[in-house]
């Protein structure tokens, strides 16, 4: 995998060497083109990378490095602001928790974005035309005399530098007591779904002020909560059907045709425990992260602390593919619990075509699996592979057994540099990983299928 070669631009120059919290990359997410590349961080900004298009003679060249479009700073803005809650006494984080973008319809593009309370809807549209020639008004924007007024001119529009300008559409608030964490647009392009700790609310794009509560799991009394809403979404083709996860572990199923308030799961997708391996951990490494549906609709992707597992809708005492993101890390549980990495979120996403699944690990590192072969490879995001058209190496964590040249000790990986959030193009073998404040994007030359082999 080389990377494409705006990323050396992106890390030296757009995102500083320190890292500060707000700098912290907490989203990533392309358009359904794969032109437009949406990040959120944890000081409430959202930048938006364009994929540059080639001339002819660049076009000749893409064909033969196999190297596309690079991708480019295209606008920034503040979504959300540090806010507080008078009455609970909370201060509420300008952090982004999630970023969706709503199919295109015309030349402007619309994405959501929300932090843990408020979620907007923001216009971004092009401007490289201004009109010229007003009747009323003079070069300067001045309201004219009417009395010097003698006669009547049609205005027009010449052209000017372009403007990106980014716009709040709406915004939906007061729809959550809880943190916020997902959102996810509906396949019929009027609605969307956002979920909290407790309840899963659907709105229309057009009506802020009210939403439809679909899922309430919280209990009478407070002391009777046994789990918590992890992640939701809806199903790509079928605009009545979504699935959300939980933290013990369980995915449910829900269709909006059978009831209005869907406490009640058309499916439960769990795995059964083992009683000899429980453990004290066992609860906490089982809260299922991130829960992705695949392209065609048929399985499901979640990540786990340890693991990435895909289910068979079709299929539900069981999933159908597992695979051991880390397991070396199962020894170092009671350390991980102690530093707080035990409760890291990894997210997990597809490739285009459903084939190779790729999720986030520590030490920088993120691995892919082939689904045909159900081999793995771990990769690196670091630095020094940031130069243009460099080659990804990949890279092994020793365990015991013989060690090889280059192998990185379990006691050495580095807790700090954690590859939580990740996107995959749409239809092409480019990927965006965020680590902490650098966002590093890969393209593949040949097939992951053939990387993996």
């Amino acid at each position: 995998m080389g990377e494409d070669a705006e990323s050396t631009k992106i890390n030296h120059t757009f995102l500083r060497d320190y890292v500060t919290e707000a700098d912290v990359i907490s989203t990533v997410e392309f358009n359904q083109t794969g032109d437009l590349l949406a990040t959120g961080d944890k000081g409430g900004r959202v930048v938006i990378f364009q994929r540059e298009t080639e001339s002819k003679g660049e076009s000749e060249e893409v064909e033969e490095t196999g190297d596309s479009g690079e991708y480019n700073v295209y606008s920034t803005f503040q979504s959300h602001e540090p806010d507080f809650d008078y009455l609970k006494s909370l201060e509420i984080e300008e952090k982004i928790n999630k970023i969706r973008w709503l199919p295109q319809q015309n030349a402007a593009h619309f994405l959501l974005s929300t932090n843990d309370k408020t979620i907007k809807l923001w216009k971004v549209s092009e401007r490289d035309k201004r009109p010229e020639g007003y009747n009323l008004k003079d070069e300067e924007g001045r309201l004219k005399d009417t009395s010097t007024i003698t006669s009547l001119q049609v205005p027009v529009l010449k052209p000017t530098d372009l403007m990106v300008e980014v716009r709040p559409r709406r915004v939906f608030s007061n729809g959550h007591t809880y943190h916020v964490n997902s959102i996810s647009v509906n396949s019929d392009g009027e609605t969307y779904m956002s979920a909290d700790d407790l309840r899963i609310n659907m709105w229309h794009l057009g009506i802020t002020d009210r939403s439809f509560n679909i899922v309430d799991i919280k209990p009478a009394n407070m002391e009777d909560l046994t789990e918590v809403i992890t992640a939701a979404e809806f199903h790509p083709h079928h605009c009545h059907l979504f699935v959300y996860s939980s933290s013990k572990g369980t995915l449910r199923l829900c269709d909006m045709r059978a009831s209005a308030l869907c406490d009640r799961h058309t499916k439960l997708f769990e795995e059964p425990e083992d009683p000899g391996s429980r453990s004290f951990f066992s609860e906490i490494i089982s809260s299922v992260s991130d829960v992705k549906f695949s392209h065609s609709g048929r399985y499901l992707l979640t990540r786990d602390y340890l693991t990435a597992k895909v289910w068979d809708l079709n299929m539900d005492k069981g999933p159908v593919e597992t695979y051991q993101v880390h397991e070396y890390l199962r020894s170092k549980l009671c350390s991980l619990y102690e530093n707080d990495c035990i409760f890291d979120k990894f997210e997990c996403v597809w490739n285009s075509s459903d084939s190779v699944i790729m999720t986030g690990a520590y030490n920088s590192f993120f691995r892919m699996f082939d689904r045909e072969t159900g081999r793995g490879v771990t990769l690196e995001a670091w630095r020094e592979s940031s130069k243009p058209r460099a080659v990804l190496r990949t890279r092994r964590v020793y365990n015991g057994g013989k060690r090889r040249r280059g192998d990185v000790g379990v006691d050495s990986l580095d807790f700090t540099k954690k590859i939580l959030h990740m996107a995959w193009h749409p239809s092409e073998n480019i990927i965006a990983i965020a680590a902490t404040n650098n966002l590093y994007i890969f393209q593949d030359r040949v097939s992951p299928e053939t990387q993996l082999q």
